[in-house]
């Protein structure tokens, strides 16, 4: 394995290719896809204090120094 790369025979390349367009791969994938969980998404919506609440707590665990607060000014905001 160089630079992250796996050589496969000519035959396992095809079979790989040949799995990757069945039902069955669409089917497993679809399960694989059902199980993901965002922590920070709760009843359908985003959940900023859990966010917020993460990244205090990482940033803590890291080391990160927190910058002072600066408030924000303007009254045209645009993105």
């Amino acid at each position: 394995m160089k630079n992250g790369e796996m050589k496969l025979s000519k035959i396992a390349e095809q079979e790989m290719r040949k799995y990757s367009r069945s039902t069955a791969f669409k089917n497993e994938m679809d399960v694989v896809a059902g199980g993901r969980h965002n922590p920070f998404i709760r009843d359908g919506v985003a959940d900023v204090d859990a966010y917020v609440e993460f990244v205090s707590s990482f940033n803590e665990f890291i080391g990160h120094r927190p910058k002072p607060f600066v408030s924000m000014s303007g009254s045209d905001m645009r993105l």
